[in-house]
């Protein structure tokens, strides 16, 4: 629900908690044909205009890498200094292709006596993960059946043309038009999850295939852009619910969460809303706006202000499309008010559904945890029922869905019991809720961290 990522298009990482540390050129001893480096020389570099990191215990230098990544400055920044090999592999459905960029930026590699992560990091866990990756490449879990999107597709684009043809045959009665509104918030809503297939390349084998179909689907069917979804999303994936590292935990002020930030902000006496409220209010100013205001404002502006004129022209037109069909029916302000409406609906849907597995999980500063572990403590799972996977678009399987992000959806239901197998062998939290438990959760972790922070500002 955040407002972005909390860092410059320059790359500049933000102040939030301990600096990474200043570094330069990094002292390495001469090997046989690459420079050879400790962890501590690698962490010295994991600041503006000097960012290393690890992957396959080889050394790369992608300080001005960071700048032409496709997946954004900020994503490739937050594991400066770290071992990013899981994150690597996560990412790229096909290590082949982006191999032969890090070619150009290899520097180094560890030198033998360190270990292949970072300390602190459980290496029996990392290696017991990428053997249940292979398990799951070897058993094609991450490849995709076209006819399940093909369909899901179809179900999209039959609602939005009965919507229109019920329109057409009745004309706009109030009682037709709330029905219509329903079904076009339920078009844009399943759009929504479709257009996160395409986004995290989980469709098709070949990625420019993923990217046409995502920038269709989110900029002509729902008017946002594939480009400003990409950058953001991704942050949250590659650091979910990590201050200044993932958006959708920078609140703007408007919420404070977890249990450290609350009382941060009382020890600080800062006050920029009522929070010991934040659980009532929250009904009032998150559901109801975040598409309709906040979204609309931000995706228009980024596109504008980047000047990504390809999604622009995408977005332009899905609204073409929209005033077309349904300005005979309501007129021009007419016409705003219903897409508005639509549009508000969704946002209650999105926010349920997007907050639930999250919100009421640990959210605090970087850990520096193994990628099962982070991803385990941020995420839960909802009950699987036929329903629940149409209604969050699958997404009631968050854990496996963040621990194998290019992992087609229809396949989550098959790999969850060996995660879940991994998680007991290791003692590792898999929690599964009820979805009314969830979204009571959701409310009660508001309250919670709210009383946290009245209580540190009236007592500390």
């Amino acid at each position: 629900m955040g407002g972005g990522g909390q860092q410059t298009e320059s790359g500049e990482p933000a102040k939030c908690g301990a600096d990474g540390g200043a570094g330069s050129g990094g002292g390495g001893r001469a090997g046989s044909n690459l420079a050879i480096y400790t962890w501590e020389e690698v962490q010295k570099h994991s600041h503006k205009g000097d960012q290393w990191l690890v992957i396959d215990r080889k050394v790369y230098n992608v300080t001005q890498w960071v700048k032409r990544h496709p997946g954004g400055i900020r994503v490739i920044s937050h594991f400066a200094g770290e071992d990013a090999t899981e994150a690597f592999t996560a990412f790229h459905p096909n290590p082949t292709f982006p191999r032969k960029f890090l070619k150009t930026l290899l520097i180094g590699e560890l030198a033998d006596s360190e270990p292949s992560q970072e300390a602190g990091k459980n290496a029996v866990v990392i290696q017991d993960f990428q053997a249940l990756r292979e398990r799951v490449e070897k058993e094609g879990l991450l490849r995709a059946r076209p006819l399940f999107f093909a369909l899901y597709l179809g179900h999209i684009l039959l609602l939005e043309a009965l919507s229109f043809g019920l329109l057409w045959t009745w004309g706009p009665t109030w009682s037709l038009t709330l029905l219509c509104s329903v079904m076009l918030a339920t078009s844009q809503s399943q759009a929504g999850w479709l257009q996160h297939d395409f986004g995290h390349l989980s469709v098709f084998k070949k990625s420019s295939w993923n990217h046409l179909l995502h920038k269709f689907v989110i900029g002509h069917l729902k008017g946002a852009s594939a480009n400003w979804w990409n950058h953001r999303h991704f942050q949250h994936h590659a650091k979910p619910n990590i201050f200044c590292k993932d958006p959708d935990v920078n609140m703007l002020h408007l919420f404070v969460l977890g249990e450290s930030q609350p009382v941060e902000y009382g020890i600080k006496k800062l006050k920029y809303m009522p929070y010991n409220h934040q659980h009532k209010y929250f009904f009032l100013i998150g559901p109801p706006l975040l598409i309709p205001v906040y979204f609309q404002i931000e995706i228009m502006r980024t596109m504008l202000t980047r000047r990504d004129w390809v999604d622009l022209a995408w977005s332009v037109t899905f609204y073409l499309r929209y005033f077309c069909c349904y300005y005979p029916f309501f007129g021009f302000f007419g016409s705003i008010a219903f897409f508005t409406f639509i549009r508000f609906l969704e946002s209650h849907w999105f926010v349920w559904v997007t907050q639930m597995s999250h919100l009421p999980m640990d959210i605090d500063y970087e850990k520096h945890n193994d990628w099962l572990t982070m991803q385990l403590i941020a995420t839960c799972n909802i009950e699987q029922s036929p329903f629940n996977d149409w209604f969050s678009g699958h997404l009631n399987f968050q854990i496996e869905h963040h621990l194998f992000p290019t992992m087609p959806r229809h396949n989550y239901h098959r790999v969850a019991p060996l995660v879940r197998a991994l998680c007991d062998k290791h003692n590792l939290p898999y929690q599964v809720k009820t979805l009314p438990g969830a979204f009571s959760d959701v409310v009660g972790s508001l309250k919670k961290s709210g009383d946290l922070w009245l209580d540190a500002y009236l007592h500390k």
